[in-house]
């Protein structure tokens, strides 16, 4: 198999190692303009003694068009979040099957060509959302499919970290997520927490949110939301913050029957009553999300099926986003059906 990597930085080396260690035949290509030379490790450091290229075994091309001239069966899109639809329409043109990060795009613009195409030429595209490979949030999903909470009375998903310790090999402030060019920002740098809603709690009708950019944050984006969203299953409160210590990633449900507890960070979902057992998971490595993610893709490519993320639902759950984007400038709630 021949893989493109657009983007080389943190989660494009992720990829890359991880593609190494799950088909050791992987014949490799990055596509990547800058070409800034620095490993960034797993717990994500900067090493400026090790060279990305060497290392994990790439063939670099600064063009695309060249990149793309080497016919890779498949295209992980890593660039910065208002970059992916350039890469994703000229690799679909290609035939290439697309792994695009989250979000797919900053913006709705060119997603039905990007959807048309993938159809027309049977690809398969996922979005990626990794958490959805945390075996803590397929038990709570399981639950919830068979009731055994009872009827939802409501839930709340809690993002919360402090930008500048989010990835300390750069300086926060030219990150893509602290740039509104680059499409930042906590929601769609953390649409995590929409496609979370989206995935546990069914459809979205519409949403409300309030916030901004209300810290001191060096940054031209929102840092801090809280986003009330009206799902099929009932009412679900999205909490994020870029302005936050220590780091929390949680959910939890309250349900007719009993409430369930899920911290993301720990690893441990809990119910109350013990009404079925939960998980624990204390040494579950957070690498194994991603390589879950990139095996399913593979695997569709391989012998066919559709994949946990599917296109269709990454472009939904930008459809959310947005509004709770325009909730936050207007003041209003949004409605998307």
């Amino acid at each position: 198999m021949r893989v493109l990597i657009a983007g080389l930085g943190a989660i494009g080396q992720r990829h890359a190692r991880n593609l190494r260690a799950q088909r050791p035949a992987v014949e490799l290509h990055a596509f990547r303009q800058r070409r800034l030379r620095h490993i960034v490790t797993e717990t994500l450091e900067r090493d400026d003694a090790r060279d990305v290229e060497a290392e994990l075994g790439v063939t670099a091309h600064e063009d695309l068009d060249a990149a793309l001239a080497v016919r890779p069966d498949a295209v992980f899109i890593c660039t910065p979040s208002a970059l992916h639809l350039d890469v994703a329409l000229r690799a679909a043109a290609a035939g290439c099957h697309l792994f695009i990060e989250k979000p797919i795009s900053h913006t709705l613009d060119r997603l039905g060509r990007l959807r048309a195409l993938v159809a027309e030429r049977g690809l398969i595209a996922t979005v990626g959302c990794q958490w959805r490979f945390h075996p803590c949030v397929a038990r709570l999903r399981e639950l919830l499919a068979a009731g055994t909470l009872g009827v939802v009375r409501k839930a709340e998903i809690r993002y919360a970290e402090y930008l500048p310790d989010w990835h300390p090999y750069e300086d926060y402030r030219t990150s893509y997520a602290a740039r509104a060019d680059l499409g930042g920002g906590v929601v769609l740098t953390h649409i995590h927490d929409y496609d979370l809603a989206w995935w546990l709690f069914g459809a979205v009708h519409s949403v409300h949110a309030t916030g901004g950019h209300l810290s001191a944050l060096e940054i031209d984006v929102e840092d801090t939301v809280r986003a009330q969203l009206d799902t099929a299953a009932g009412p679900v409160l999205v909490s994020q913050s870029f302005a936050e210590r220590p780091p929390h990633r949680s959910i939890t449900v309250h349900g007719a029957t009993a409430t369930a507890t899920l911290d993301l960070i720990a690893g441990r979902l809990v119910l109350e009553p013990p009404v079925a057992e939960g998980l624990a998971l204390a040494d579950y490595q957070r690498n194994e999300m991603f390589r879950a993610e990139v095996e399913d893709f593979l695997t569709c490519i391989e012998r066919g099926g559709t994949p946990r993320v599917p296109l269709a639902d990454g472009v939904a759950v930008l459809q959310v986003a947005l509004a709770v984007k325009e909730s936050l400038r207007s003041g209003r709630p949004v409605s998307l059906t």
